[in-house]
């Protein structure tokens, strides 16, 4: 693992900011692309991506933030502040789940507010954070961060001691959870693309991400490691973490909705 790229003096350039930063120019390029082909001026979709990339990176720490409270106790500068209290240039803690929510609420906000159809430029936004997804879990893996939890040999990876996961399991095989995550972030991409095809009313990737990334969010946490903050409920021996009733949440949102557009498109025709 190479959580670190570079270091000079106490700037550091990780690995996971480093594939975020990557993640956002593929997907902007992507994305205004794609809103070429369906008519939509990709200037438009420049202004939404800085509406994006603010919006994930502070959803991000905040919903980081909310489940580590103890952490930030005595130095709530920290939160957002780049230039952390104990010397360190950037924000070390960030939940990707939190960024995904704050975005579709700030993006929907924002083109509202611009007059402009949210469903149309959802569509065209949604196979971007499916590769971003894809991008920046292979940049976790990198950092040790988001780590599984211990398993057989043969299934796991055993991370350097300088990362999280292998500060925290020294010398234990872990479920390589991020390369589970990266992997459906690809899947989804796709299948995204593929499922255009069939497209005969706005919404229909935007419903379609939801259900797929929710699905996939939800099983693959079942072999990441949480903090017992960060568990909401308890099934048994089962723990359900926050991200996973947030999953569920979008599966049902996205079924709602994609069920609603299918039943209005049948009694139209």
């Amino acid at each position: 693992m190479h959580p670190v790229i570079f270091r000079m003096g106490s700037f550091e350039l990780r690995s996971y900011g480093l594939l975020l930063a990557i993640s956002f120019l593929v997907g902007i390029f992507m994305a205004t692309k794609r809103a070429k082909k369906k008519n939509v001026d990709p200037n438009k979709i420049m202004d939404l991506s800085v509406i994006i990339i603010i919006s994930s990176i502070v959803g991000s720490r905040l919903l980081y933030v909310l489940a580590h409270l103890d952490e930030f106790k005595g130095h709530w500068l920290d939160t957002f502040n780049p230039f952390q209290s104990n010397g360190q240039i950037g924000l070390a803690g960030l939940t990707l789940l939190g960024g995904v929510v704050l975005t579709f609420i700030t993006g929907y906000i924002y083109l509202r507010m611009k007059k402009l159809p949210f469903l149309i430029f959802a569509d065209i936004v949604m196979p971007s954070v499916a590769f971003g997804i894809f991008l920046t879990r292979i940049g976790c893996y990198l950092n040790g961060c988001c780590f599984g939890v211990p398993c057989a040999p043969h299934w796991g990876v055993v991370f350097h001691p300088e990362s999280a996961a292998g500060n925290f399991y020294q010398g234990i095989p872990l479920y390589p959870a991020q390369l589970y995550s990266s992997a459906y972030g690809l899947v989804i991409f796709f299948l995204l693309l593929w499922l255009e095809r069939w497209q005969k009313a706005d919404g229909f990737l935007l419903y379609w991400f939801l259900i797929l990334y929710g699905i996939s969010r939800f099983t693959v946490d079942f072999f990441r490691y949480y903090e017992s903050s960060m568990v909401f409920m308890r099934i048994g021996e089962i723990g359900l973490s926050v991200n996973q009733g947030i999953s569920l949440l979008f599966m049902l949102v996205g079924a709602f909705f994609l069920i609603r557009s299918y039943l209005k498109q049948r009694s139209v025709g």
